[in-house]
């Protein structure tokens, strides 16, 4: 008799697990587990989705894991011109997007596509734009994937940047000088 109870109880069990799991819409209302990536792996995916267009806005694909935690730099596309160096005033276009939300939160190209202008070095960007931005060859487009610690840190940038975010940014090298 406990055969039989044991082997009714896994029917049972069986039976609730496979059915009765449709919504409205006729659709599983199961949420998949999603499966967590590396930093460097969804790097090589966001670098993979980059245009080598330096004349159009980059589109940024949501990240889909944790962040790295150091200050990560890629050329999307090499310049040929000079190298930019501490104490260079550079002319930038660039596109910004939070690692946890994949949502833009600026854009130079979305202002009538002005570029951005500074000092590089001097300190008045992020850190990680003045560290991460040093070599870049003028002509070239950078991803910068820059953690909270040299972006804008546990304070973050009300209202469109968080505590301790993870900033991503596509950048273009239009001049140095």
């Amino acid at each position: 008799m406990p055969r039989i109870l044991l082997a009714l109880f896994l029917l049972l069990a069986l039976a609730a697990g496979c059915g009765g799991g449709d919504d409205a819409s006729g659709e599983s209302a199961a949420t998949p587990i999603p499966v967590p990536q590396d930093p460097a792996a969804d790097i090589r995916r966001i670098v993979e989705g980059l245009s080598t267009d330096t004349s159009s806005k980059p589109e940024i694909a949501a990240p889909l894991g944790s962040p790295p935690a150091e200050l990560e730099k890629r050329d999307i596309v090499r310049g040929t011109g000079p190298k930019a160096k501490k104490g260079d005033n550079l002319a930038m276009q660039y596109v910004g997007v939070s690692w946890s939300t994949g949502e833009q939160f600026d854009a130079s190209w979305d202002r009538a596509k002005e570029p951005f202008t500074f000092e590089l070095g001097a300190g008045g960007v992020i850190p990680g734009w003045d560290e991460g931005l040093v070599g870049m060859r003028q002509g070239g487009r950078r991803l910068l994937v820059i953690p909270a610690a040299k972006g804008y840190g546990a304070q973050g940038q009300p209202p469109d940047i968080g505590p301790n975010e993870t900033l991503i940014f596509v950048v273009d090298l239009l001049r140095i000088g």
